[in-house]
């Protein structure tokens, strides 16, 4: 696995609008974004990857979806399923609402 850092996106407008609508005060992931950003940044990583090879799955987000794994007590599998399927995960993340998430056995 390699990985080229790049600037972290912002949230999508959509990804936004919808969470703002189900979460009115915001939740703990949203608060965690909104104060903090997005925690992480891609070059803390950079050197952990080589240069060549397949691109790894964003490692800034693995981090953060390890973080509410342990938050919520959720398995792998549950923390993928918590990706593809949580609007405050997907704000967290800057993750558009059709973005499919990884399989749970990614490995980074």
């Amino acid at each position: 696995m390699s990985m080229h850092p790049q600037n972290i996106p912002d949230i999508p407008q959509q990804t936004v609008e919808v969470a703002r609508a189900s979460f009115p005060k915001g939740n703990i992931y949203m608060k965690i974004r909104d104060t903090l950003g997005s925690i992480f940044e891609e070059e803390v990583f950079a050197d952990l990857f080589p240069q060549n090879g397949q691109p790894a799955y964003t490692p800034w987000r693995l981090a953060l979806v390890c973080i509410m794994q342990f938050m919520e007590n959720l398995s792998d599998r549950q923390a993928a399923d918590a990706v593809r399927g949580h609007i405050d995960w997907k704000y967290m993340l800057s993750l558009a609402l059709t973005d499919s998430g990884f399989d749970y056995s990614i490995r980074e």
